[in-house]
């Protein structure tokens, strides 16, 4: 079965508290149907001291959302990331699968037709 978001893609988050927000999959959680993406859920953790002479600490880290909550983003408007138009101009996509001359199967955006590739992880 072809995962229609994987480890290392960059998804945009379509609905909820951080809707607009775009990260990288860091983990996904696959019985509780949720994914970690990097900068969005940040969530403030209570760290005790594990030894006398250590100090107690808040960690900042990513908190899980819904996995229905994410989308892929097409290739084509990846470029926008990062720039003052990432709200407007960058797009999900509706992923589609294709098989190719080789005999592997990949994702494609259904909008544009592009391959989705993940990072290597």
């Amino acid at each position: 079965m072809l995962a229609r978001i994987r480890t290392g893609d960059t998804v945009k988050v379509i609905s909820g508290k951080f809707k607009g927000k775009v990260g990288n999959v860091l983990r996904i959680l696959k019985k509780k149907n949720r994914v970690i993406v990097e900068g969005v859920n940040i969530q403030t953790v209570n760290r005790k001291a594990r030894q006398a002479n250590e100090k107690g600490e808040q960690v900042k880290r990513e908190g899980s959302i819904q996995i229905s909550n994410v989308m892929p983003i097409d290739p084509v408007t990846k470029k926008f990331v990062g720039t003052k138009d990432e709200a407007t101009k960058v797009k999900g996509a509706r992923v589609g699968t294709k098989v190719l001359e080789d005999g592997r199967k990949v994702r494609i955006a259904k909008s544009s037709g592009e391959v989705i590739e993940a990072k290597s992880e």
